[in-house]
Order: C-alpha cells, then sequence, then structure tokens
C-alpha cells in the first residue's frame, strides 16, 4: 500500500534538543505528562502509588477519558483492573511477546502516532523511564503535587525546571477525611523559546 508515513513521537524525540512545535498545515496531537507528584519528586513506591487521594484518581480521569493513554509495561501491570475503560491504552514494551485484552502495544517510541490523528493531547501517564524519555517533547504537565515526603520512595519525576514551564492555573486542596495529605493541582505549559531568550534580556 502507499501510505504516506505517519510522524509518531519517536520522530519528535529526535528532534530534540530543544523542541518547539512549528506552525504548519500538519495536525500533531499535544503530549502532556500526567502525574501524581509528592516531595523531593517522588511518585512511587515498589511499583505502587504513594497514597490515595480520590479526587486526584477523579482529576486523572476527567482529564484522560476519551484520549489516549502511553504507559509503560510496568504502570500496566500496576492497574488494578487492566486496560482503562473509555481511552485508548498504549503500552511500550521492550516484550514483543507480550499482549493485552484492550491495549496496543508498541515497541518503539516512533509507534505511538501523533501526526494527522483525531486527538487533541495525549498523555503519558508513567512509569519514570517513560516520563525522563518524554519530557524533552512534552507541551503540557498535569501535575497533582503532594504535600509530604514519603521517604520509602523509590521511583521519581524529572525536575521541573522553571526556566522552561510555567504555572497556567493551579487550585490547592486541603487535607480532608479521605485525604491524608493537602495537595495542588498545577497545570505547567512549556515556555516557548522566543519567551525565554527575551526573558533574558
Amino acid at each position: 500500500r502507499d501510505v504516506a508515513p505517519s510522524r509518531g513521537l519517536g520522530d519528535v524525540y529526535k528532534r530534540q534538543p530543544p523542541y518547539r512545535r512549528k506552525s504548519s498545515r500538519i495536525s500533531m496531537s499535544k503530549i502532556a505528562l500526567i502525574a501524581a507528584v509528592a516531595e523531593k519528586g517522588a511518585i512511587g513506591r515498589d511499583q505502587q502509588l504513594l497514597c490515595h487521594l480520590p479526587n486526584d484518581l477523579k482529576h486523572f480521569k476527567t482529564l484522560t477519558s476519551g484520549h489516549t493513554v502511553v504507559m509503560g509495561r510496568k504502570t500496566f501491570e500496576s492497574l488494578p483492573n487492566g486496560a482503562l475503560p473509555n481511552r485508548k491504552n498504549i503500552v511500550l514494551t521492550h516484550n514483543t511477546s507480550l499482549s493485552w485484552p484492550n491495549v496496543t502495544v508498541v515497541h518503539t517510541l516512533d509507534e505511538i502516532p501523533i501526526q494527522d490523528t483525531t486527538e487533541d493531547e495525549i498523555f503519558i501517564m508513567g512509569g519514570a523511564t517513560l516520563y525522563n524519555e518524554t519530557i524533552k517533547i512534552a507541551d503540557t504537565l498535569y501535575i497533582t503535587h503532594i504535600h509530604h515526603t514519603f521517604d520509602d520512595a523509590d521511583t521519581f519525576f524529572p525536575t521541573i525546571n522553571p526556566s522552561e514551564w510555567k504555572i497556567a492555573n493551579s487550585q490547592e486542596m486541603p487535607a480532608d477525611e479521605k485525604h491524608a495529605y493537602p495537595y495542588t493541582f498545577v497545570t505547567y505549559t512549556r515556555r516557548r523559546i522566543e519567551n525565554r531568550e527575551s526573558s533574558d534580556k
């Protein structure tokens, strides 16, 4: 078949550094990272979340429903009920023998389509290795900052550099009977190169 090549996530990754989306007629999905991040960048322990925050789970569902979510194998295997409903689940793994119901398995970032799709935004939901690989090319970060230090954490989110990211909005939430720790929903958007250059003058 004569099919025009579709640009994948890996193609954008190869154009680093630095990443800047250029205006064109090509429709490309925005790339968003979504995570709950405690103090010192902690995101997990023993392949599990650090704590249970019902409102954060609702926040995650609201943002990602109807979209594509991309995750590594370990993150997928940590999900209690397999593939997330009402979302296209993509699992990135180097193991070519794996498959799961309602999951698209890919083995490289190139296989994750972001060009000429109906998606306005795709979500990277972990784990740490995938976050580290894709934060360089992300447009948006949806971070739930958990205001607590978990000394036994063993998995961490990459550093959010304020010279590269600005806060678009935030919402502080107190601890209550269902939430052991206070937390803040923060949306970060990438500072474009022109803005960073002008701010340095």
